[in-house]
């Protein structure tokens, strides 16, 4: 048992866990009305991975850890590059558009709630967000995500492209 309990704390250790949104949803049946909650949980190890998860249950410490359970295993690997993104990108989920922008060092995360979590989470340090659509968590949360997800570092695109870095950032 104690041995169980060092691996779960390790683990615990290793990810960040930020809460983004509780929900009280009521379920009306014949005596009255049920409440349970909904939790939108984001994970991170603050290096490049991410991920998020939906947790429903009766208590809402119950809700959370369903939706960190979840949220481990949705986790993607972020390309970054000192600290800040790549490149601009806009990405759509659902109502929720996204736009994100490199930023200088020392700028800091300049984003909302919810993308403000994912970004933390990801260790990403100097980052400018906007959402544009929806303020709906659950899309947001989706939709920034999308983003880093569809990120690519340019060691990578030159390398798709055919053509040395090098010759790119010189000439």
């Amino acid at each position: 048992m104690n041995t169980e309990n060092k691996v779960r704390s390790s683990e615990a250790n290793q990810l960040l866990e930020k809460v983004v949104k509780v929900k009280r949803v009521a379920k009306v049946v014949k005596g009255g009305r049920r409440f349970s909650f909904a939790a939108i949980v984001v994970v991170g190890d603050g290096a490049g991975t991410v991920g998020h998860g939906l947790g429903k249950a009766n208590e809402v410490t119950d809700a959370i850890q369903k939706g960190i359970e979840d949220a481990k295993k949705n986790l993607i690997k972020v390309p970054m590059s000192h600290g800040t993104i790549p490149h601009d990108i806009v990405t759509e989920f659902g109502g929720a558009k996204v736009l994100l922008r490199p930023a200088a060092p020392g700028t800091g995360v300049l984003a909302g709630g919810a993308m403000r979590a994912v970004l933390e989470s990801a260790g990403i340090k100097d980052v400018i967000g906007k959402r544009l659509g929806s303020s709906n968590p659950h899309n947001l949360v989706k939709a920034t995500l999308k983003a880093l997800s569809l990120m690519r570092e340019p060691r990578m695109v030159a390398k798709q492209r055919g053509v040395e870095l090098s010759k790119v950032f010189n000439g």
